[in-house]
């Protein structure tokens, strides 16, 4: 199972981005999906996270600025990211808790991408 994570970059505060993060491989199905940031010098730490595409959890500190959805058909999620502060700059990754088969279910993580928020 691949974690692929597409969409960061750089943007000024108050600003917009999409993240997305395909699922490919061997997938029974997915439990759990969300999204990690590690900031320089920093634990990494939880953003959001979707359980079986309806049940979400944010960070107090992303609350109300960031959305956690998921395309179950295409094994994909996402994450909106709106008003943007410095504050969220952190290499976000995505992890998810993927079933190979109806017993055998591993912990992936992605890659990182990239977010740098300017002030």
């Amino acid at each position: 199972v691949q974690l692929v994570e597409s969409g960061g970059g750089l943007v000024q505060a108050g600003g917009s981005l999409r993240l997305s993060c395909a699922a490919s491989g061997r997938i029974f199905s997915i439990n759990t999906m969300g999204w990690y940031r590690q900031a320089p010098g920093k634990q990494r730490e939880l953003v959001a996270v979707v359980t079986r595409g309806t049940n979400t959890n944010y960070a107090d500190s992303v609350k109300g600025r960031f959305t956690i959805s998921g395309d179950n058909a295409k094994n994909t999620m996402y994450l909106q990211m709106n008003s943007l502060e410095p504050e969220d700059t952190a290499v976000y990754y995505c992890n998810a808790q993927v079933f190979e088969d109806w017993r055998t279910g591993n912990n992936y993580w992605g890659q990182g991408t990239q977010v740098t928020v300017s002030s």
